[in-house]
């Protein structure tokens, strides 16, 4: 099915997933047009710009001509943390990651650092038309094809952590010793800058607690997406093939196992403002079991098992409550871009209480 737009031929996913572009987020065409018409091969306005629902961090459009369609991804105005948000971060690994090619991402066009052309800096990228899954649980597929769907997921996610990151050009992407602890650094200092979001007894007890019980050993260094949900990836409209991964702002370099527990934490929580698991008849669903998804990673991986588990999903329970935290502080600022900011912003003390109750299950807290 296609829509016509009066200016290009959309698909009919790609335009339920988008939105007319939001107040304050708007962008002037016809300087775009200009700038991409000389930086991207083979581009010809006039363009129509839609926003796509998600990029809560940093909103992304639909920008659509008569003979193509692609992505733009931006940094949202008004004042930022120094480390937020990096779209030039994005643009690079994905770039790296397409060249090595065992990893599937989307072909980069353009990376623009000048925030005079649109007021953020910004990159535009290739747009894939495919599915993009919201809920973990996968109503949205026939029930003979979840299990396939959920490995391929799986799958995608160990084919990563496998690249070889001097061979990628990825050498210098991010330290490659001591992640977790600087991860955990990161966020507590995060959340405690920002005051206009109040604070939270959880996270308070949590930022102790973390620092005293890193692992002592831990895996050698990987390049890690930050964010690997599943709906931060895109299918084949119909077939369980995994097209692309999208959204890697917080990409670095860092701890495999560190990165799964964070994809794998929705097996432990119920549907908030984000979609889990815990509660459903994974069987009548015909979904692998947690057992059998850490399996399906440790063999893709080539890894006899995942130690620490449990810390790790303690750690990455924290750091979403942290995020949470953060869209907090930008939607009592007035800076937060998606609809759904207010519902995560409300959801940051039940967040932080399971990660304190995953870090009690340890002992010791």
């Amino acid at each position: 099915m296609v829509i016509d737009t009066g200016v290009a031929t959309l698909d009919a996913a790609a335009h339920a997933s988008t939105v007319p572009v939001r107040a304050g987020l708007e962008i002037d065409a016809a300087t775009l047009e200009a700038y991409l018409a000389i930086h991207v091969s083979g581009f010809k306005g006039p363009l129509h710009a839609r926003q796509f629902r998600g990029g809560q961090s940093n909103p992304t459009y639909l920008i659509s001509t008569k003979s193509a369609q692609y992505v733009l991804r931006r940094k949202p105005p008004g004042v930022l943390l120094a480390s937020a948000h990096a779209v030039e971060r994005e643009y690079r690994v994905m770039q790296a990651l397409g060249a090595e090619g065992s990893v599937p991402v989307p072909r980069m066009h353009h990376l623009c650092m000048d925030a005079t052309v649109i007021g953020t800096a910004f990159y535009v990228m290739e747009y894939v038309q495919g599915r993009i899954l919201w809920d973990p649980a996968l109503p949205d597929v026939a029930r003979p094809l979840r299990q396939d769907h959920a490995l391929a997921v799986v799958r995608a996610l160990a084919a990563l952590h496998r690249v070889d990151p001097v061979r990628a050009g990825l050498s210098d992407f991010g330290r490659p010793e001591g992640y977790v602890a600087r991860q955990i650094a990161r966020w507590s200092d995060q959340y405690l800058k920002e005051t206009s979001a109040g604070r939270c007894a959880a996270l308070d007890r949590l930022v102790e607690w973390l620092p005293a019980h890193i692992p002592a050993i831990t895996p050698p260094s990987a390049i890690v997406h930050g964010d690997y949900r599943i709906d931060n990836t895109v299918f084949h409209p119909t077939a369980p093939t995994l097209l692309a991964i999208l959204d890697w702002e917080l990409a670095t370099l860092g701890d495999p196992l560190a990165d799964f527990a964070y994809h794998l934490m929705v097996y432990r929580l119920p549907s908030l403002s984000i979609p889990g698991l815990a509660g459903h008849d994974l069987t009548a669903l015909g979904l692998p079991s947690e057992s059998e998804y850490v399996s399906a990673y440790c063999e893709a991986a080539g890894i006899p098992t995942v130690p620490n588990l449990e810390f790790y999903l303690a750690y990455t329970m924290f750091r979403l409550a942290a995020i949470f935290h953060g869209i907090a502080g930008r939607v009592a600022r007035g800076t937060a871009v998606s609809d759904k900011a207010r519902e995560y912003a409300g959801q940051v003390d039940t967040m932080a209480e399971y990660a304190w109750r995953q870090a009690q299950s340890l002992g010791d807290a």
